[in-house]
């Protein structure tokens, strides 16, 4: 059975959280039928920000299985909130499109990264993560990050930093933290440099 996919504008690794607005029909039938049979959902990000092209070439292809963790009904008719939460990493392929226009895809699950502890070299990225999940938007999301895992500190710095899709998506796509990790550090000194 094929896997929904949501094209966002916003990346979510494992393990993090995300809040979403969903309004368009496509994606209101997709929530519910996912609630229905308690399955996820593959977030995909874009490629261009801001472009929702109806062609499967304008998202990645390497996205993040997700499951609902709180739902709610907006103000506005219409309009649900959900929170979501990263499960695992998958590579979409066959992809094809309903006539509502909702995309689906047979889903791989990547490899999960291994666990290594922090090197004391990134200490400086965790203290920036420790101020970023100090905002009222992500204290929000209650996400319990352990700054000792040094996947985690790469991946809720590749969400939460203000880069560009490409660059959050190719952070995403590293093999290890690590690699991750000395990336970010280099285009955090660009960014003040």
């Amino acid at each position: 059975m094929k896997t929904p996919l949501l094209p966002l504008n916003a990346i979510i690794c494992p393990q993090g959280r995300i809040p979403l607005q969903i309004f368009e029909p496509r994606y209101l039938d997709m929530v519910s039928d996912c609630l229905k049979h308690d399955r996820g959902f593959v977030a995909v990000l874009l490629r261009d920000e801001g472009s929702r092209d109806s062609l499967p070439s304008s998202f990645y292809k390497t996205g993040t299985l997700v499951k609902m963790v709180d739902f709610g009904k907006s103000a506005q008719e219409g309009v649900i909130n959900i929170t979501v939460e990263g499960l695992s990493k998958v590579q979409v392929s066959d992809i094809e499109q309903q006539d509502d226009g909702l995309w689906l895809a047979t889903i791989n699950k990547l490899s999960a990264e291994k666990y290594t502890d922090l090197p004391k070299e990134f200490d400086d990225l965790k203290v920036v993560l420790q101020a970023l999940v100090e905002h009222p938007f992500v204290k929000d999301l209650n996400m319990d990050i352990d700054f000792h895992d040094s996947r985690q500190i790469a991946w809720r710095l590749t969400e939460l930093l203000p880069l560009g899709n490409h660059q959050k998506q190719s952070l995403y796509e590293m093999p290890d933290s690590l690699s991750k990790l000395a990336t970010i550090s280099k285009q955090i000194s660009e960014m003040v440099g």
